[in-house]
């Protein structure tokens, strides 16, 4: 191959591999291949709770990333999905996506709600812009009251943990670890059609 052809194959590979780079999450890849390094997660399990045995939650309020004051009492009566997340957390980042599209599928009959259990505002809406977030998270990482009101529920140590709410303002599910779609829009559906 002469000198011309090989600086030419050499920029296109260079090429490819910067390009590469740029639709990558490291931290995402890292939790698809397995190397969930230096951190401990739930292992997906799902957990429903029958209509006559499912725990209800305290009252909580707090603030949002974006500076909003958001509390329990203005879900009541509808479903509501929570989800517990920071943005270093590998298979957050993995779920990120999949929540946002839920989140536009059952516009207007779901509230989507994150809870925060680490970052500063600023850093979850530079996630919320990334991976498209439009629904509010609550910034739970200095009280943890958010936390709090769930105990028994919501273990601080398995993070992603994705609850979906009854109208009546009980736990209908749960699962700990990363959401897979299919599943937690069954678990979504189940409870709006009650």
């Amino acid at each position: 191959m002469n000198s011309k052809k090989l600086k030419f194959v050499t920029v296109l590979i260079a090429a490819a591999l910067s390009l590469s780079g740029c639709a990558s999450d490291p931290l995402a890849d890292q939790f698809r291949a397995g190397d969930n390094k230096n951190y401990i997660a739930g292992d997906g399990t799902v957990t429903e709770f029958a209509i006559g045995n499912r725990p209800d939650f305290a009252a909580f309020s707090g603030v949002t990333e974006s500076g909003q004051t958001l509390d329990s009492s203005a879900f009541e009566g509808s479903v509501v999905v929570m989800n517990w997340w920071y943005a270093a957390c590998a298979p957050c980042r993995a779920e990120a996506a999949d929540l946002a599209n839920l989140s536009e599928e059952f516009k207007g009959d779901v509230e989507f709600i994150g809870v925060n259990v680490r970052d500063s505002a600023e850093t979850a809406l530079a996630f919320d812009r990334r991976f498209g977030i439009e629904y509010p998270s609550l910034m739970d990482s200095q009280s943890g009251q958010v936390s709090l009101a769930f105990t028994g529920v919501v273990s601080p140590q398995a993070v992603p943990t994705t609850i979906v709410i009854d109208r009546d303002g009980r736990v209908a599910s749960r699962i700990l670890g990363r959401i897979e779609s299919s599943i937690l829009r069954t678990l979504i559906q189940t409870v709006v059609d009650q």
